[in-house]
């Protein structure tokens, strides 16, 4: 069963049903680890995009889930390999939900467009925009065209960065994303525009070897399309 479905399944539950990541206290629990918990969702109550505070708490709520924690109820834990991922990938979902409605939020966004790529073409697209919009710095708009190219969306990657990339201002790690995205979509004279794009960003000497790199691959997309 694909993630979204899985999830509003779960929703539709009787409240007596288990909480898919909550934490339970079980006399197994070491309160070391209750006392991580606590200080990680302090960290992301004060900066939601705290990247390293959130994939740590993930790791925990996503382990609880799958059934591999140190609190893990044996009885309770999916049963196979595909189940405990299902198991950890909601647990994340609702970890990155429940930091999402914060209005300075962008990382939780870009992590449940990820886990909705394959499930929510419109919702993933809406909260890559949404995330981006939130987010000055380029950042969130760089990792949602990573998402948009890891889930083979190049097209939908280039329409996301071109409506709202400022290549003066912003990270030229979005550009570096426009050009693979057009190499990957079979476009290497948009590439080559994305490319030039970056004579805007103003610390050149920052960027020369992905300038670089980018020349090359760019010069390989024109040779295969001219061998074809």
């Amino acid at each position: 069963m694909a993630l979204l479905p899985r999830l509003r399944q779960l929703m539709r539950r009787p409240s007596s049903a288990s909480k898919v990541g909550a934490r339970r206290p079980t006399k197994t629990a070491r309160r070391g680890d209750t006392l991580h918990e606590d200080a990680l969702r302090s960290m992301l109550s004060d900066d939601p995009n705290n990247v390293r505070a959130f994939q740590a708490l993930a790791e925990i709520v996503s382990r609880r889930a799958a059934g591999t924690g140190p609190d893990s109820d044996p009885l309770t834990a999916p049963a196979d390999a595909v189940e405990r991922q299902r198991a950890a990938d909601l647990a994340v979902w609702s970890l990155a939900e429940e930091l999402a409605g914060h209005p300075r939020a962008w990382y939780p966004l870009v992590e449940l467009a990820r886990l909705s790529a394959n499930d929510d073409h419109e919702g993933t697209l809406r909260r890559l925009a949404t995330a981006a919009e939130r987010d000055p710095s380029g950042e969130a708009l760089a990792g949602g065209l990573a998402v948009l190219r890891d889930a083979g969306q190049p097209g939908e990657a280039l329409g996301l960065g071109i409506g709202h990339w400022r290549p003066r201002e912003q990270t030229p790690e979005v550009g570096r994303h426009l050009v693979l995205a057009a190499i990957e979509a079979g476009r290497p004279l948009e590439a080559k525009q994305h490319l030039r794009t970056l004579d805007l960003f103003p610390d050149q000497a920052a960027i020369a070897g992905m300038r670089a790199d980018l020349t090359h691959a760019v010069a390989q997309a024109e040779q295969q399309i001219a061998g074809t």
